[in-house]
């Protein structure tokens, strides 16, 4: 499962309050924290199909440390509540889960500071009222129970929660990359309340990611996706590379073409004022200085002659 629940609530124990301590601004005392402890997921098959592995939960023991504990997955600084010190895998003894393995669960120490802001909470908690937990993590890969392969992929063909054989098809999350936070939730068995996912490879649009940046929600990416992100942005930074490039060969455009229709404008009075146009002001100054000269204002070579110009000997002997 991907939920779990509050199994303890107690005083530090030996050597807690040091870890406590080690994410505080100032040292706290046993009486300023609440200290309990937690089941975060195991290795059972859950609601979605889901499983898992003890070599996952191994991982996940460790990548959870630190992680802070929020309410209802709301990501907002107001709803965090409380912060995983420590994490265990261990086994229950005689107790086996729903595929006839060993149960091992994954299990962490939690702390929050004694506030009266979280008098309730912890009230709750002691009461039993507060006592389900949902997990956020990212895994790499979910294999299909039946045919061994990613159960995303093309190559599986079953269905999770489907009989084949005689055999429940379900998924065992493999390879945990990364843990977000765990949530104090209502009703965990809610499909929202369950495990974040995230693949490696798979298949995310980035305007999907880039619309979420916009609204200034909080997202989280893959490897995978944050390759891609980083090659967008680098892909941006060429472009407005290549368009300094332009704007800079409009500007000394605007510069030359102006210095002809109206000398008595200085260069770094015009400069200014170029500098500061965008690109489709500049591209209009251009075509509109363009516009004013005439033929006999545009540069031209010192020795030139007109094709009809009646002065047949003009520039056509020199002598010293």
């Amino acid at each position: 499962m991907k939920t779990g629940q509050v199994i303890k609530s107690s005083a530090p124990e030996k050597g807690e309050l040091e870890l406590i301590n080690s994410y505080t601004r100032r040292e706290l005392n046993e009486d300023e924290v609440y200290v309990f402890s937690v089941v975060l997921c195991d290795n059972d098959i859950d609601r979605d199909y889901e499983r898992f592995t003890v070599e996952s939960l191994e991982k996940l023991s460790r990548l959870f440390v630190g992680k802070t504990g929020i309410l209802d997955h709301n990501p907002k600084a107001e709803n965090q509540t409380a912060r995983i010190i420590s994490c265990k895998v261990e086994a229950v003894q005689g107790k086996k889960n729903s595929v006839g393995d060993d149960y091992f669960r994954l299990t962490a120490r939690v702390y929050m500071p004694k506030t009266e802001g979280n008098k309730e909470l912890r009230l709750k908690i002691d009461s039993g009222i507060t006592r389900e937990i949902s997990v956020g993590c990212a895994v790499e890969n979910t294999i299909c129970s039946i045919c061994g392969n990613n159960i995303h992929s093309s190559e599986c063909s079953h269905m999770k929660g489907e009989t084949y054989g005689g055999q429940l098809c379900y998924g065992e999350l493999v390879n945990p990359f990364d843990a977000y936070e765990f949530s104090f939730v209502a009703v965990p068995a809610q499909k929202e309340a369950g495990v974040i996912k995230s693949f490696k490879g798979k298949e995310n649009k980035m305007p999907d990611i880039l619309q979420l940046i916009e609204k200034g929600e909080a997202v989280t990416i893959s490897d995978n996706d944050c390759s891609k992100l980083k090659s967008y942005i680098d892909s941006l930074k060429k472009q407005a590379a290549d368009g300094a490039v332009y704007r800079n060969s409009l500007i000394a455009d605007v510069l030359k073409y102006s210095a002809l229709v109206q000398p008595d404008i200085s260069r770094k009075t015009m400069e200014s004022v170029a500098k500061a146009l965008s690109i489709e002001e500049l591209k209009e100054f251009k075509h509109a200085f363009k516009k004013t000269l005439n033929k006999d204002e545009e540069i031209r070579p010192q020795l030139f002659v007109e094709k009809n110009d009646t002065k047949k000997d003009i520039n056509t002997e020199f002598k010293i």
